[in-house]
């Protein structure tokens, strides 16, 4: 549906303040789609990002900067959100050995099983855009790219 019909506005100042505000209606339009996703499994989006940081180590265990600077969301507080995914069992902590004062970070089993719980429901709601052709999704991809340059 166009946006103007979502937020009953006939016109804008200009394509670039119409553009500025589609971003900003379809990043929560998809932020709540993902919450109705995540929500059955206790977590939020912010911390299902950090649990498949996370899952691509390997079982490796990073330290928190790593998680800051790969999340998607750069205002979220990622020790908050490791210290909520603790509570869960879904993430360990450690101190480092070589510096103690690092802490290293690391998927549980637990962590694991809900995102692989998860997985076909995310392919699901990333399938649901399939009226949006593969080349469509290509050309947003490359203006959004282009437009963060």
């Amino acid at each position: 549906m166009e946006l103007e019909k979502e937020i009953k506005q006939k016109s804008f100042k200009s394509p670039y303040h119409k553009l500025v505000l589609n971003i900003l209606f379809s990043a929560s339009w998809l932020n709540t789609l993902q919450n109705k996703t995540f929500k059955p499994y206790g977590i939020s989006p912010q911390q299902y990002n950090i649990l498949r940081i996370l899952r691509g180590q390997q079982g490796k265990a990073v330290a928190l900067s790593v998680l800051q600077e790969r999340m998607i969301d750069k205002m979220s507080n990622a020790s908050r959100l490791v210290d909520k995914l603790l509570l869960k069992k879904m993430v360990d902590r450690k101190q480092c050995p070589e510096d103690r004062r690092q802490v290293e970070i690391s998927i549980t089993e637990k962590g694991l099983d809900v995102l692989k719980q998860l997985d076909d429901k995310v392919n699901s709601l990333e399938n649901s855009m399939n009226n949006v052709t593969e080349k469509e999704a290509a050309e947003v991809n490359r203006i959004l790219d282009k437009m963060r340059d």
